[in-house]
């Protein structure tokens, strides 16, 4: 029994000396790489199943479409084509935009902004109810509840009239949904995946990486995204939460056919299974001939898209920077472009919620924000119920709407997508509604020192653990 313990103590040592190694070379940064090195010699008994679980940084197997199949770079070629975006005559970097996407911005698309769920919903309900081919449908959360059982309703009724339903959740943002929730569906004739556990025991230690992505699909003509999931309290329901502060939006055009590429991404990852038959590329114009671009971004990309995408936006700004998130944990490339910006004399605004729904989170953000006010970044805090919409606003030729939030897990560790339009009428519509939300809101004159005492000694300890968060 000794020599057993004895053993068993050599081989738990060697496995947290390798596991340090391993962080050392594979950590995104070196604060990640040196707090796993710690973690994993000081307390090894614990920081080796923590590592299994959180440890990685970069997802093996999933396939990104975009770069590995000569029929959808054919696709994609032929859409540049057939819709031409505008040339960057200001210069704003748009071909980076590009680049990080993997795919073009195209012209001939129009969206309609979705302010709030029950906006939101009805819009959805709406073309899930004139569906005639396909639904394809995702969503980080689904709740069992009002608003969750209204969307099985319509989803049945789809399928009774003899329409195809895919339908992708995340096992962690979906853990109190209950079996017979999806069973009912499957049961029904509905294609219902969960898309981290499909694949059993190869991917029991990918916990860390979340499908953050909230996409609607319907007859590769109608897309929705942008930052509510499926439940009651994004309706303002939840009594402990109060109003529900949100932004969705509805697409057409071509754009709508890069969110269901991602859509269909994301199926293969979870089931092997093959939807980019679906995709018929070009697309029919829109309406409206603004020029888009569905972003999706993840820990499969090659660089670091989300963080990479602040960035260039930053970059792009001669005049404003205006961000709506509910996290506010940025990574250090991401604080000094933002105080560059302010610096330089732009008007740089990041809205953020008074309220919490995550408590390290909006924490953690009290130890960035003197930092970033010093140099002349404005915080404001939406005191109106709880602030939960994903927006970017920059100058008047900007505007985005989607998941991606704006702290580390969003950008190096879940999968996000983000609707970018690149028109000034857009960009008109994002700022009213900013505006209103910023009348909303008060501004941040506080220093952490003249915050409550334990805001002060625990928003730096909640900083510590930021590349989680």
């Amino acid at each position: 029994m000794t020599s057993f313990f004895v053993l068993f103590l050599i081989a738990t040592e060697a496995l947290a000396i390798y596991l340090a190694l391993r962080a050392v070379a594979w950590s995104r940064t070196p604060q990640g790489a040196v707090a796993w090195v710690v973690f994993l010699l000081s307390a090894p008994y614990i920081a080796i199943i923590s590592y299994l679980f959180l440890g990685h940084s970069r997802i093996k197997g999933y396939v990104v479409a975009r770069r590995e199949y000569q029929e959808i770079l054919t696709g994609v070629e032929t859409a540049r084509k057939a819709f031409p975006p505008k040339e960057d005559v200001e210069n704003r970097g748009f071909i980076a935009f590009e680049k990080i996407a993997s795919s073009p911005i195209l012209s001939g698309n129009s969206m309609d902004l979705l302010i709030d769920g029950e906006e939101t919903f009805d819009a959805i309900f709406e073309a899930i109810d004139a569906a005639r081919s396909y639904v394809l449908i995702q969503s980080y959360i689904v709740r069992d509840d009002q608003i969750g059982r209204a969307l099985k309703t319509h989803l049945i009724a789809a399928v009774n009239r003899g329409v195809s339903v895919c339908f992708l959740y995340d096992s962690v943002g979906c853990s109190r949904l209950p079996n017979s929730y999806v069973q009912d569906l499957r049961d029904l004739g509905i294609r219902i995946y969960d898309t981290n556990a499909l694949r059993g025991p190869t991917k029991r230690f990918q916990l860390n990486f979340r499908n953050h992505r909230k996409t609607v699909v319907v007859d590769g003509k109608t897309g929705f995204t942008g930052g509510l999931n499926i439940g009651d309290e994004y309706l303002g329901r939840d009594a402990n939460v109060g109003p529900w502060r949100d932004t969705h939006c509805r697409l057409h055009g071509p754009v709508v056919l890069q969110l269901q590429l991602a859509f269909c991404e994301d199926w293969h990852w979870a089931t092997q299974e093959y939807l980019y038959n679906k995709i018929d590329w070009p697309s029919a114009p829109a309406e409206d001939n603004h020029d888009a671009l569905l972003l999706s971004t993840g820990p499969a990309d090659e660089m670091e898209t989300g963080n990479l995408f602040f960035n260039a936006c930053i970059a792009a700004a001669r005049d404003r920077v205006w961000i709506a998130s509910p996290y506010f944990v940025p990574d250090p490339d991401i604080t000094t472009a933002l105080k560059l910006a302010a610096l330089k004399g732009l008007d740089v605004r990041i809205l953020v919620p008074a309220n919490k729904d995550h408590w390290l989170t909006w924490l953690a953000a009290f130890a960035y924000f003197d930092e970033l006010r010093d140099a002349g970044v404005q915080f404001w805090l939406y005191d109106t119920g709880f602030m939960h919409q994903k927006v970017v606003l920059i100058d008047d030729s900007i505007a985005a709407v989607g998941t991606l939030n704006l702290d580390s897990r969003s950008c190096r560790l879940n999968f996000e997508e983000t609707a970018m339009f690149f028109e000034p009428s857009v960009a008109e519509d994002f700022e009213i509604m900013l505006e209103d939300d910023f009348a909303r809101a008060t501004m941040l004159r506080k220093k952490i020192t003249e915050q409550p005492y334990w805001i002060r000694f625990t928003a730096p300890l909640a900083r510590l653990f930021a590349p989680l968060l």
